[in-house]
């Protein structure tokens, strides 16, 4: 059975773009060997925004050498980037967005969020990219809350939307390099719940609202990171309150991790390499 290796809490809150209030719950910074292939993860909000006709968000940047993966709760995201990929993502839908060899993009509050204002909530995780992969060519998946499989979890204790993976024969919507699985979870309280997961592979529970109990003494609330060891491949929880979850679990990478601003690579010279490409115009232009 998997044991909590230890909990994890945000590091503050601070602001992306005028769009974004996010908390930093981790980055390669801090935990880049307990949670690869993930490599940062920020929670935005919940907020409440007013209606507005400003354009609320983050002007053109690069990435190179990772995916973003956006899930929206509450609220409306629009985004356009430079390999032509793009769309308006709402509640209950994902964008997954492949940076790969490099592409500039814009993400804003979508038009119809900022009319009518209202409750925002969203994460953002950086996915890493093996070094075969990092120059691949970039690419989106605009996924639909349509297009994500629910399943009913046993004895009633709630269900999994399987954004990416595979959960008990039913595979997830997105594409991805390395195997992994981002399931978002919908609990009931007073149950208990198991899940059979690749042995050696990183795992962690992300509590966004109500609160969990691990190994019968951890609890684990809202805004929490709980990361467990690698070994074992059965991962037990008790549900406290009725709760909401995502499960990241992923084959670690074993590679090195070089970072600079927005560009995720494995060496200080891929680096320059990117920084020099993105200045001379090769990651392209947002029609």
């Amino acid at each position: 059975m998997k044991q909590l290796a230890f909990i994890k809490r945000g590091s503050g809150s601070h602001w992306v773009g005028d769009g974004f209030p996010v908390r930093g719950i981790f980055s390669y910074r801090d935990i880049a060997e307990e949670m690869s292939p993930f490599l940062l993860m920020d929670y935005a909000g919940p907020a409440t925004f007013p209606p507005t006709t400003s354009k609320l968000g983050v002007g053109q940047h690069p990435h190179r050498g990772f995916e973003t993966v956006t899930i929206v709760y509450e609220g409306g995201v629009s985004h356009r980037d430079s390999s032509g990929g793009g769309g308006t993502i709402g509640p209950g839908d994902v964008q997954w967005m492949t940076a790969a060899s490099g592409l500039i993009h814009e993400e804003y509050h979508s038009p119809d969020f900022a009319s009518q204002g209202g409750a925002f909530e969203m994460i953002q995780l950086w996915v890493n990219l093996p070094a075969k992969d990092k120059l691949a060519a970039p690419g989106y998946q605009g996924i639909t809350a349509g297009q994500i499989p629910t399943v009913a979890l046993p004895h009633g204790a709630g269900q999994a939307r399987v954004i990416a993976g595979n959960y008990d024969g039913t595979a997830g919507a997105a594409h991805t390099f390395t195997p992994m699985n981002v399931w978002d979870l919908r609990l009931k309280a007073g149950h208990q719940v198991a899940f059979e997961l690749p042995e050696g592979h990183a795992t962690a529970l992300f509590v966004r609202h109500g609160a969990i109990r691990l190994s019968d003494q951890h609890e684990v609330h809202g805004a929490e990171l709980a990361v467990m060891e690698r070994a074992g491949s059965r991962l037990v929880f008790d549900v406290l309150e009725d709760s909401t979850l995502l499960l990241l679990n992923g084959e670690p990478l074993g590679e090195p991790v070089v970072g600079y601003g927005p560009f995720v690579m494995n060496s200080e010279a891929e680096i320059r390499q990117a920084i020099d490409d993105f200045n001379s115009g090769r990651f392209g232009r947002i029609g």
